[in-house]
């Protein structure tokens, strides 16, 4: 069955004189004469073939049937209303602050700032580097992605992804079995805080092997980035999340011999709850779980 509603225009002027309770102030506030808002209600009434409104040279009140109206009209309108602010934000030119650590920043998100300006033109990016968790709130951010442990207790989290780490050395070394790693350098990445424990070489060995491989001696670094641009300059073997090095793999320039691979935290986006860019998070939440994924 075809629903067929007043015109939109009637309905607007309906709303705003049972809301102003006047023909004058409801053509005012429509930026139109008096004389056209009595035509609209006049037509409004002609289709419903119901009376909506009392008048009188004193005052305009609604009959029964127009309290249920203007009931109705007020939610659309408000509805309508909150759409359109929400539509107008993800067009806005307002800065969008996005808080991550060094090495998200360095080995992901740049090399994909050219598609997030595609996917999300009409933001102003402002990326934040800190390896710290950042108080959202104090400092106006507007979203984090951060690498960890989510709290159970904060109801404004998306997780993302669940990292793994993985042995990775240029195609050049020729690795083809676990015995191979006692001829290759070995990279260490020394102070990891997130995931613990660390995935180090001690425990590639433990779980692994080979038994005997030396781990005392290599580069060292305190750089999750650093580890991986010695290791594309063919420095060695690192132990590494694979979602860091997905472009150098993708490239052909760093290789993951071995399906071995040992457990890594979360990546989780938190949302300022203040934020006026709420869809625009919502959004990028969606975007980067349609992104980040490990091949």
């Amino acid at each position: 069955m075809q629903r067929r509603l007043p015109p939109l225009g009637t309905l607007r002027a309906f709303d705003a004189v049972a809301r102003l309770k006047s023909f004058k102030l409801a053509a005012e506030e429509l930026n139109v004469s008096p004389t056209a808002i009595s035509h609209q209600i006049r037509l409004l009434e002609e289709q419903l073939a119901i009376c909506v409104l009392k008048r009188s040279p004193r005052y305009v009140a609604l009959t029964e049937e127009g309290k249920i109206l203007q009931k109705a009209t007020s939610q659309v309108f408000l509805l309508l209303q909150s759409a359109i602010n929400e539509m107008r934000l993800l067009h806005s030119s307002s800065p969008f602050t996005l808080t991550t650590t060094t090495a998200f920043i360095t080995c992901w998100l740049i090399p994909h700032l050219a598609e997030i300006r595609h996917q999300f033109p009409d933001i102003d990016l402002r990326l934040h580097a800190d390896d710290c968790p950042v108080d959202l709130d104090a400092t106006g951010i507007d979203m984090a992605i951060r690498y960890g442990y989510p709290p159970r207790d904060t109801l404004n989290i998306h997780i993302i992804l669940e990292d793994e780490f993985v042995l990775a050395a240029s195609p050049t070394f020729k690795i083809k079995s676990l015995e191979d790693l006692h001829n290759v350098p070995l990279i260490h990445t020394d102070g990891r805080r997130i995931p613990q424990p660390s995935p180090d070489w001690d425990i590639w060995r433990s779980c692994f092997g080979p038994k005997q491989l030396e781990i005392v001696h290599g580069a060292r670094f305190t750089d999750e980035t650093h580890s991986i641009q010695a290791a594309i300059a063919g420095e060695g073997a690192i132990i590494t999340s694979r979602l860091m090095i997905q472009r150098e793999l993708r490239a052909n320039v760093l290789e993951v011999p071995f399906v071995n691979k040992l457990p890594g935290a979360m990546y989780y986006v938190m949302g300022n709850k203040n934020s006026k860019h709420t869809r625009v998070i919502e959004y990028f939440c969606q975007w980067l779980m349609g992104k980040m994924k490990l091949k």
